[in-house]
């Protein structure tokens, strides 16, 4: 039999209810990289074609956009090693093989998990502020989003890997 999908196994330890369809969608990308990225060659990683991103920047892209969005749902702004990650995630990084990225966003879900652990859920609603513009959103919100960001972005690493295979 194989495992059910992270969503049916249950309740992610400590994590409050409300949380849960957020560490479930963390952990079920984090599983979905783990299993693919460690294997993947450096020149199918690091290819483009017709303009798309690579394969390794999705997962770059979406280890630093969970600290940046976690950062917002705590309150606070993006500092200035924050931000150089944005423009470090937009280049190519074929000293970066699979398992680099993979331990990556490991480690990036890790952080996540622990702060949905510890975040009061009787603040989902509060306000904040996101980005430079400091545009509305709600600790929900960013979390919630947060979650769908980074399984959107799993899926455009697998497909991408497809596309350049094929």
């Amino acid at each position: 039999m194989t495992t059910p999908e992270v969503w049916l196994r249950g309740p992610v330890a400590a994590i409050p209810p409300i949380l849960q369809p957020v560490a479930h969608a963390l952990i079920a990308a984090r599983e979905d990289i783990e299993a693919t990225a460690p294997a993947t060659p450096l020149d199918r990683l690091w290819a483009s074609r017709g303009g798309a991103a690579a394969a390794g920047y999705h997962v770059l892209h979406m280890t630093g956009a969970l600290d940046r969005l976690f950062t917002y749902a705590r309150g606070e702004q993006l500092n200035d090693v924050q931000k150089a990650e944005l423009e470090f995630e937009r280049q190519p990084h074929p000293e970066m093989d699979g398992r680099v990225l993979s331990g990556l966003l490991a480690a990036g879900v890790e952080a996540a998990l622990s702060q949905l652990r510890d975040t009061d859920t009787e603040r989902m609603f509060d306000p904040r502020a996101v980005g430079r513009a400091g545009l509305p959103s709600t600790v929900l919100g960013i979390l919630f989003h947060a979650a769908e960001h980074t399984t959107r972005h799993t899926g455009q690493f697998i497909t991408t890997l497809k596309l350049i295979q094929a």
